[in-house]
C-alpha cells in the first residue's frame, strides 16, 4: 500500500515558479514509477511528468517540456515537480500518482495508475 500526498500549491502571477512536492508513505516507494497529472476545471485529466522508479529516466508532455522539471528522492520518499514559466493556463489541480507496472513513458499516457493523491491546486494569475 502507498500513500501519497502533495503540497506546494498556491496562486503565483504569470512567468512565475513554484515546487510541488508528493510525500509518499510505504516500504516500496522505491520500486514505483512516478508521473504528475493535471486537471483543470471542463477538462480530461492530463499526464505532465514521469519518472522511471531509480530517477533515471523521465518524460515529459509536450505542453510543459522546457519549462517543468520532475524529481525524485528515493532516500526521503519525495517526488517534486518544479514548475517555471508558468501561464494562465497551467491553472489545474495537480496530482501525483505511482505504478508499479509502466515506465515513465507510459505514465505520462496512463489513463490508470496503481496510487493517486488527491491533489494540490494551482492557481496561474495573469
Amino acid at each position: 500500500q502507498l500513500k501519497l500526498v502533495e503540497s506546494g500549491g498556491g496562486s503565483v502571477q504569470a512567468g512565475g515558479s513554484l515546487r510541488l512536492s508528493c510525500a509518499a508513505s510505504g516500504y516500496t516507494y522505491g520500486s514505483y514509477s512516478m508521473g504528475w497529472f493535471r486537471q483543470a476545471p471542463g477538462k480530461d485529466r492530463e499526464g505532465l511528468a514521469a519518472i522511471d522508479s531509480d530517477g533515471t529516466t523521465t518524460t515529459y508532455a509536450d505542453s510543459v517540456k522546457g519549462r517543468f522539471t520532475i524529481s525524485k528522492d528515493n532516500a526521503k520518499n519525495i517526488l517534486y515537480l518544479q514548475m517555471d514559466s508558468l501561464k494562465p493556463e497551467d491553472t489545474a489541480m495537480y496530482y501525483c500518482a505511482a505504478d508499479l507496472g509502466q515506465n515513465s513513458e507510459e505514465v505520462v499516457r496512463a489513463i490508470s495508475m496503481d496510487y493517486w493523491g488527491k491533489g494540490t491546486l494551482v492557481t496561474i494569475a495573469s
